[in-house]
């Protein structure tokens, strides 16, 4: 068992190449006001893949930059994950999918790495982090380094009411000894309960209980910071700079961070403080029953969520974590990890130093399982974070019409044969290059 560090050292992001926007476009169409959307969601745009894109095709074009960028050859990945919930086959993973389209572009194979394929939602990103975390720990990985991709396409059936959350884009992370981006806790908490929240039993879009999938939400959030308090110790808000939360919609974040601001600050100075404005917190044991002591639970938490003292830290630690998801969308197993990025790049924007910096991270997926765990904030961050072009990816997106995005949405339903051509010509990247004999998917890389 090693001691030496581990964690992400590197990241890149690649976003489809398509954008719908929401108040401009989505919300005229649909007859809603702009504001149901952007203040209501917290969204303001989605984006979309264009006709050639997949999650294999962004899903490799985020790990190629991230291994040139690095000066990395395949026999210095030891293992490939890929974390999705868009796969389109129940055998083989799309991990070797990726490993191929690498091939293309890279002296020498893949043949000696580990490739698999995680499932559990949207916290299937993290899990698979977890894995070559475990694995580098356990020394098993002979020097090598892990490469993980979360990689999807959030597509929604038309007139369901999440359509308006969608997004795809894959996020490619590079787990090894030493990090220079974040060292990962060896502590971590979970919250996990059989739940039908969100599903897609052998078909291609979800189906959404929506208010359900908010509590179940929020109880397993819960449960996952009590769990990581039992090994990691009590959680002070001054503890941590950021807290990066899985982002189906910003909109979901502000429900999560008033009760996680509300949990930790319990038996702690800043209740103490907030007493005077809004009294102590409510105590389970004060009360005869549940009722009563969930409606006074209820109570104080709409206060507490009026006070300076949580709208400073929610606008400190949380809202810098929500930007690319106001313009994206959401990317399943990829939002929690667009929310670091989010949150990292705003700090570089803003000047701030960050080394040893801590983040709280909350993971959830639907089903239902959340995680938190703690990450600290490494040497060479910025120059990582100032390596990334996600402004250029989002200002050269294609702008959707209305049509255009019926049309792109039927494009990438599989129930749906469709002749929509390409709204962007594809440059330097892997694009879908159609059918093999047996049904596959095939691949090539256009310069």
């Amino acid at each position: 068992m090693t001691d030496t560090p581990v964690g992400i050292d590197a990241i890149e992001i690649h976003t489809g190449k398509l954008k719908l926007d929401l108040a401009e476009t989505f919300a005229p169409a649909m007859g809603d006001a702009p504001e149901k959307y952007t203040k209501g969601l917290g969204l303001h745009a989605s984006s979309f893949p264009d006709t050639y894109e997949d999650i294999v095709t962004m899903g490799a074009n985020a790990a190629h930059r991230l291994m040139e960028r690095k000066g990395l050859e395949p026999d210095d990945i030891g293992r490939i994950d890929v974390a999705t919930e868009s796969a389109f086959d129940h055998s083989k993973p799309v991990s070797t999918y990726i490993a191929g389209c690498l091939e293309q572009r890279f002296e020498g194979n893949f043949h000696h790495a580990n490739k698999g394929e995680r499932k559990f939602a949207c916290v299937a990103g993290t899990q698979s982090i977890d894995d070559a975390y475990n694995w580098i720990r356990a020394d098993r990985h002979r020097g090598r380094a892990a490469l993980v991709v979360a990689t999807d396409t959030a597509l929604y059936a038309r007139d369901d009411p999440g359509e308006s959350t969608q997004g795809a884009g894959a996020v490619a992370m590079l787990i090894d000894e030493d990090p220079d981006l974040v060292e990962l806790s060896t502590e971590q908490g979970y919250g996990s309960a059989d739940e039908t929240d969100f599903l897609k039993p052998q078909q291609q879009f979800p189906s959404v209980d929506g208010k359900r999938s908010v509590k179940v939400y929020l109880a397993r959030m819960r449960e996952a910071l009590i769990d990581y308090q039992r090994v990691g110790g009590t959680i002070h808000p001054d503890d941590f700079r950021l807290g990066p939360f899985h982002t189906p919609f910003p909109g979901m974040v502000r429900k999560a961070g008033v009760l996680a601001y509300r949990h930790i600050t319990r038996g702690t100075d800043i209740e103490d403080e907030l007493a005077e404005e809004i009294g102590k917190q409510p105590r389970r044991e004060a009360f005869e029953d549940e009722e009563a002591f969930m409606e006074a639970l209820t109570e104080y938490t709409d206060a507490l969520k009026e006070t300076d003292h949580y709208l400073d830290w929610y606008d400190r630690t949380i809202d810098p974590t929500l930007d690319l998801a106001r313009e994206v969308g959401n990317w399943y197993t990829g939002s929690v990890h667009v929310a670091r990025v989010s949150g990292l790049k705003s700090l570089a924007e803003d000047g701030e130093d960050a080394v040893g910096q801590n983040l709280l991270v909350g993971s959830y997926g639907s089903g239902a399982q959340a995680e938190i765990h703690m990450e600290t904030v490494q040497e060479n961050w910025l120059e990582e974070i100032e390596a990334l072009d996600i402004d250029e990816q989002l200002e050269n997106r294609y702008d959707l019409t209305f049509e255009e995005y019926e049309d792109v949405h039927d494009a990438h339903n599989y129930d749906k044969d469709s002749s929509v051509e390409e709204f962007r010509p594809p440059e330097a990247e892997f694009v879908f290059d159609g059918w093999g004999r047996m049904g596959e998917r095939k691949y090539r890389y256009v310069e």
